[in-house]
């Protein structure tokens, strides 16, 4: 059995010598793991990177083994976002967060369209954090989560959501909210309307979508967030904060 894709290497971890266990997200087959051999060598290793897009490989005798992952690089968004703190925190919570999430070997070619949009820009300034949220916010939706930031849940009302409440996932107005307000999620407006997405309302996005993502996603396997998305929530409040040491 085999079946050659565009990839998205999603995790790795060390497999004997110079070999690498890899997951990788493609369109049509979802979740893949396999063994990649050399993974760990240093020609292997530009090849084998998180984030990075691959035409990837998968070759074994019978369906249910791990079987062999080969790939060349088409790209290298790992590498692109090396030397930039911010940009680096971002990939590696995406695919923490896709690892952790989506089902072995079961389509979802949303989030692998998804996840190849956020990487294509991983460089470019002020773009990948806003675009991470969205992610998160399509992967939720797919996976069945979705939340509900057309209206008002209380009068609905399709203006001024300011809200969105963490029992039901629905938006709140602000007029509606009333003294409820610091019982429920902020809802930065970058997600609703075509405005800029400065830090903060980045994190009010990453508290909004990680609530969820514990809740249900991770929740449903009796899993903690990953400790990559909480890093990356850490090192944005400490930016905001005004940490010269926050990269």
């Amino acid at each position: 059995m085999e079946w050659s894709s565009p990839a998205i290497v999603l995790s790795l971890n060390p497999y004997g010598e110079g070999d690498q266990r890899a997951v990788v997200l493609t369109e049509a087959h979802g979740a893949w793991h396999g063994l990649a051999r050399g993974g760990a060598s240093r020609k292997g290793a530009a090849i084998w990177q998180e984030g990075n897009l691959i035409a990837a490989r998968w070759v074994a005798r019978l369906p249910e083994q791990l079987g062999t992952l080969t790939g060349e690089l088409v790209h290298p968004a790992a590498a692109l976002a090396m030397n930039d703190t911010l940009a680096l925190a971002v990939l590696r919570a995406a695919c923490a967060v896709a690892a952790g999430v989506l089902p072995e070997r079961e389509a979802h070619p949303a989030a692998f369209l998804g996840l190849a949009r956020l990487f294509a820009g991983i460089a470019i300034p002020d773009a990948a954090l806003p675009a991470l949220v969205r992610f998160e916010i399509e992967l939720l939706r797919e996976l069945g989560y979705g939340l509900d930031l057309t209206g008002c849940a209380v009068t609905g009302a399709t203006e001024d959501l300011a809200f969105v409440s963490p029992r039901t996932g629905r938006a709140v107005s602000r007029a509606a909210a009333g003294i409820w307000q610091s019982r429920l999620l902020p809802l930065p407006s970058f997600l609703i309307a075509d405005e800029p997405a400065n830090f903060p309302a980045c994190r009010d996005g990453l508290a909004l979508t990680g609530h969820f993502l514990a809740r249900d996603a991770f929740g449903a396997r009796h899993a903690p967030l990953p400790s990559a998305r909480v890093a990356l929530y850490d090192l944005v409040t400490r930016r905001i904060n005004g940490d010269t040491n926050a990269g």
